[in-house]
Order: C-alpha cells, then sequence, then structure tokens
C-alpha cells in the first residue's frame, strides 16, 4: 500500500518539502485551473509532474478530474464535455497516470458548517453541524419548499441559530456552505445555487443515475483501454441536503455504480470519513465487498454527535485513530486485498492518504487549505503508518 498526500499545487501553502518530510511516497493532485469540461493537455500534465519529480516525489493519483455539472444533469453540454473528459484520460495515460478519483455530486460537493470547531485538546476541527445547515437553508438560501425536510423542532433550532448570529457570522456560513471543491477559489452566489437546486429537482434522483449510468457506460470502456483506473469518491456527507440528490452514499449505492459497468476500470475510493457517517453504513462488511474494486483509499474517520438516526447527523472530524471508524479493521480488510492482487495479474498497490486532518501546532497559524493543514496530515500519516507496519509484519 502507497502512502500518498494531497496537493493543490503551487498555491499550496503546504510545499512538497512538507510532503516528503512527513513520509509520502506518492504525491496526490490534480490540475485545477482547467474548468470542469475542459481537457487538460498533456504539456500542463507533464509540467505538474515535473514539478512533484523535482521535490523527489511522484504524481501516483489524479484528484480529481471533475465531471462537469453538464454531464450530471443531462444538459446540452454533456456529450462535448464527457468527450472531453475522454480525451484528458488519454493525456493522463500517456503521461503514465493511472489513477483518477472523481465525484459525482452535485453542485456542492461538500458541506461543512464549521472549519474551525474547537477539540478539547487545542486543535480545530472541521464539522457539520444540521441545525446550523437548517438555518442555512430556511433563512439564508430560502430555498422554496425547504421546511418539509426539516422537522418543527430542527426548524426551532434553526431558527434560534440564525437570530444569534451576527451578519459576520451569517456571511461565514455562507462562505463554507457555498465553497467550491478543495483546491478551487472563490464561492458560489445564492442565486446560481437556488437555480442549480431547482434544475435538479426537476431531474430527480432517477434523472442523476440514469446521467451518471450513460457517463460510466461511455467512459468506463475508454479508461479500461487505457488501463486506467477510475475511483468514485462517496458522498460527503451522504445524504440528501438542499434538495439535491445524493445517489453515492451506501451500500447499495456503490453497487449499483459497479452493476452499471463491468469494466476493472470502474472502480471506488473508499473514503473512510464520508462512509462513516452514517451508523447503517458496515464499513468493514462494504470494505471486504468493495475491495477488488477499491482503487484509492482516503482513511480518515468522524464523529458522529447525538442519535445516529433520525433526529440528528452532525458530525466532526476526529484524529485518525479516534473516531467511529474502525479504522485498524479497515487497514487489515486492503493489506489482505493487497496479498491476493499480489497472486494474480492485478496491479497490487493501493494508494491510501491520510484524508484531512485537525489543525494543531504551527497549522494554528499557517494558511491551509480546509482540511489538509500540515502538522494534522502528518499525524495521521504517521499513525496510518505505524498501522500499516504493525499489520504487514504480523498479519
Amino acid at each position: 500500500m502507497q502512502q500518498t498526500w494531497r496537493w493543490f499545487g503551487p498555491t499550496d501553502p503546504v510545499t512538497l518539502a512538507d510532503a516528503r518530510q512527513a513520509g509520502a511516497e506518492g504525491i496526490v493532485s490534480a490540475l485545477h485551473h482547467f474548468p470542469s469540461g475542459e481537457v487538460w493537455p498533456v504539456e500542463a500534465i507533464r509540467q505538474r509532474q515535473a514539478e512533484i519529480a523535482a521535490a523527489g516525489l511522484t504524481w501516483t493519483v489524479v484528484e480529481s478530474v471533475n465531471v462537469s455539472e453538464a454531464i450530471k444533469t443531462g444538459g446540452t453540454l454533456s456529450a462535448a464535455h464527457t468527450v472531453a473528459y475522454i480525451e484528458t484520460l488519454e493525456n493522463l495515460a500517456a503521461c503514465g497516470l493511472k489513477t483518477v478519483c472523481y465525484n459525482f455530486m452535485p453542485v456542492l460537493d461538500w458541506l461543512r458548517t464549521d472549519l474551525a470547531y474547537p477539540m478539547p485538546d487545542g486543535s480545530l476541527s472541521m464539522r457539520f453541524h444540521e441545525p446550523t445547515l437548517a438555518a442555512f437553508d430556511l433563512h439564508i438560501l430560502q430555498r422554496p419548499g425547504a421546511e418539509a425536510d426539516w422537522t418543527d423542532d430542527q426548524q426551532r433550532q434553526a431558527r434560534e441559530i440564525f437570530h444569534s448570529m451576527t451578519p459576520a457570522e451569517l456571511d461565514r456560513l455562507t462562505g463554507i456552505v457555498l465553497a467550491g471543491l478543495p483546491g478551487t477559489q472563490g464561492r458560489y452566489s445564492l442565486e446560481y445555487v437556488r437555480s442549480a437546486i431547482a434544475q435538479y429537482q426537476q431531474l430527480g434522483e432517477s434523472g442523476l443515475r440514469a446521467n451518471y449510468r450513460h457517463f460510466l457506460r461511455t467512459v468506463s470502456p475508454a479508461a479500461e483501454e487505457l488501463g486506467m483506473r477510475l475511483c468514485v469518491h462517496p458522498d460527503d456527507p451522504p445524504r440528501s441536503y438542499l434538495g439535491l440528490p445524493r445517489i453515492v452514499s451506501t451500500e447499495s449505492d456503490l453497487a449499483w455504480v459497479l452493476d452499471q459497468s463491468p469494466e476493472y476500470a470502474n472502480g471506488i475510493t473508499f473514503c473512510s470519513g464520508s462512509l462513516g457517517v452514517r451508523a447503517d453504513n458496515r464499513l468493514l462488511a462494504m470494505a471486504e465487498r468493495f475491495a477488488p474494486r477499491t482503487h484509492f483509499l482516503h482513511l480518515r474517520a468522524t464523529r458522529r454527535e447525538g442519535p445516529s438516526a433520525p433526529a440528528s447527523h452532525s458530525f466532526h472530524e476526529a484524529p485518525h485513530l479516534a473516531g467511529d471508524v474502525d479504522i485498524v479493521g479497515l487497514m487489515r480488510v486492503f493489506v489482505a486485498e493487497k496479498r491476493r492482487r499480489q497472486l494474480t495479474e492485478e496491479p497490487a498497490n493501493i494508494p491510501f492518504r491520510p484524508d484531512h486532518g485537525n489543525r494543531m501546532l504551527t497549522d494554528l497559524t499557517r494558511d491551509n487549505v480546509p482540511g489538509y493543514p500540515a502538522v494534522g496530515r502528518l499525524k495521521g500519516l504517521a499513525e496510518l503508518r505505524g498501522v500499516l507496519t504493525t499489520l504487514e509484519t504480523f498479519l
């Protein structure tokens, strides 16, 4: 299993030198400056490879080649963007890059309500607080029909939270919820999100699944011919919010994804933190079931807050070995999977990275991409490395 580290490019405050000192063996990166739907040129890919190689590291996983909203909604540009997606895969393959992480989350690719949630040890975590999201949905976004998605008690809590917040706090919450993907700049506007939500409500879950099916059946055969591995990232959080459908959240969802296209290239990014938010996701059983089609691992732990169902689905990012996720058990499954692959002709390597990390020590006064501090991830990677070494030695 290969220890990797996410790097957002030359503007990332956490440098490649930091990654190397943390013990990373490979880099997870992407060309974030190319909008979704555009082709990544070979020259730009090779330039990023050269930047990483100059630091003594190797670009091993692409995260992410983003799927455009036109593809997700089946818009007029869907066919052109799918062709561009395949061309980008061809260019990546020509440069020796074979593992591509992506997601199929509508509009808002991840949701948090706090990027600096105080932990008992003084570190800062990212948090998703459901009543605060309800306050955003009902009183800031003012989404038509939102009341139907929240209980009377949740609406009461949302009112209290909204009226307790200052204008600056309301603007901060809006910026957090409407942030784009990690590595991108700026935030979406309320008007854009309202319009996009209305479009997805017309499309519905069945329409989103149909568009995803078409994408998989078009792109997966091309990726297979290139010897590539595509790995979908689960929804984060793994539930529908703000009226947006989510279709990669549960064991049955992942099974559906794999059933749509039989190629080995059509695989999974097993994100323990995202999937672990749901108490009804049996992570060890899911890992054992999907290990043969898992091409990439995001290892992190989340801690659910309050009752797991049905009243609250709040959570925060926990230390890697201290959340609701059995990280040791999961790593045992994938060490066994690596050994199984070593007996076959399948690529045995399974890259993993410490997904997210709490801000601590010098992270507290240093800029970082939300969720991706230097010291917090170094701590996480060191803990995961210790578990991996133990398992590989004694299993």
